[in-house]
């Protein structure tokens, strides 16, 4: 847990120390420079305008495609994004900016998410070893996992190349608060499980929620960044302040578009979606051979199905209606809102069959 806090802290760095590169202070200008030269360009001669389209690669991995569109004896130019939809959308530079000591920061927070996530590995892998059985028999094993997953989540996207170094903050924060619940509230002695759970069913069942939790929370982390970078282009378009909150205007410029995180997390709840369902079905057929029946309405069986209908939800709105943007995110939310009560509300409040959480 101490290493991934050093992680956070190395993090936070990355994003003060960003806002004083060059990129940073100038994205604020440019952009708003962009949005006035946009909207001076008569919209006949725009859609007369040759375009050249040019990629350009992002701060911390990643390209980001831009069509400049030059008017010929207007002296203006207009960027957009080249993504076809038709909505302006340029990636931030990340985190760094332009900085060195910013970037340097968010390379040694890299590092240290990496060491905390192998000896995160170890803790989980020696829980294991000790009592002889998969180390997700109760609340705490569980919490000790799912921190892994949700750091593991960010560093494989980052391994495949993804421009995400913005999710790391987030990332190794969960991971943190994750362990220190699970060690200051949720721990637990190794012992055996109650009969029950002797079974290989443990093993795939237990195993495949872990996996669909990191990366549920992936797609969260997307989503709020998504509501909050989006607020904020409405309100700097409205040239209102930046709100409640005072972070600077920046920190929004440094991140991905709107598009791009919106996408993101589409694309995270959507190939996880369908391990989501496994789970549920290796459940069932668990709970057939523990205690005869395949389905009893238990609260855990209930919420996780709950879970599993907003989340179906989801993707149906984005597929058939259109939903794109904040009333998508908004139920994005939701979904993994009741993922979270499915794990802890459940398991800590109310009483049931998989009431062996190891907690009170």
């Amino acid at each position: 847990m101490g290493v991934y806090v050093l992680a956070m802290f190395a993090h936070m760095f990355e994003w003060t120390f960003g806002s004083k590169g060059a990129v940073a202070r100038r994205s604020v200008e440019q952009a708003s420079l962009a949005d006035a030269a946009a909207a001076a360009v008569p919209t006949a001669a725009a859609k007369k305008a040759k375009k050249v389209t040019v990629t350009v690669a992002a701060a911390g991995g990643g390209t980001t495609t831009l069509t400049r569109t030059a008017l010929a004896g207007e002296g203006a130019t207009v960027v957009t994004s080249g993504r076809g939809d038709g909505e302006q959308a340029v990636d931030g530079p990340g985190a760094a900016g332009s900085s060195e000591r910013a970037d340097m920061f968010g390379r040694i927070a890299i590092s240290l998410t990496v060491l905390g996530a192998l000896l995160n590995v170890g803790g989980v892998a020696f829980r294991g070893f000790s009592v002889m059985r998969p180390p997700w028999g109760n609340m705490y094993e569980f919490s000790c996992a799912f921190a892994l997953t949700t750091v593991g989540a960010y560093l494989i996207l980052l391994a495949l190349g993804k421009n995400v170094r913005w999710l790391g903050l987030p990332a190794v924060l969960a991971a943190a608060l994750t362990l220190g619940l699970a060690t200051s509230v949720l721990y637990t002695d190794s012992e055996q499980l109650v009969p029950a759970l002797h079974s290989y069913w443990l093993a795939i069942h237990v195993s495949t929620a872990i996996i669909c939790g990191g990366a549920f929370y992936a797609a969260f982390a997307s989503t709020a960044v998504y509501l909050a970078r989006e607020s904020y282009d409405k309100r700097k378009a409205a040239g209102l302040p930046n709100g409640p909150f005072k972070i600077p205007a920046s920190v929004f410029e440094r991140m991905p578009a709107t598009p791009t995180l919106d996408k993101l997390s589409y694309r995270i709840n959507a190939m996880v979606f369908p391990l989501w369902t496994f789970t549920i079905i290796a459940g069932a057929i668990w709970a057939e051979a523990a205690w005869g029946k395949y389905w009893e309405w238990d609260p855990k069986e209930t919420w996780s199905f709950i879970t599993w209908v907003v989340y179906a939800a989801y993707l149906h709105a984005r597929a058939t209606a259109g939903w794109k943007g904040r009333k998508a995110g908004y139920l994005a939310l939701l979904a993994f809102a009741c993922f979270l009560f499915n794990f802890y509300g459940v398991n800590i409040f109310i009483t049931g069959k998989h009431s062996y959480a190891g907690v009170g």
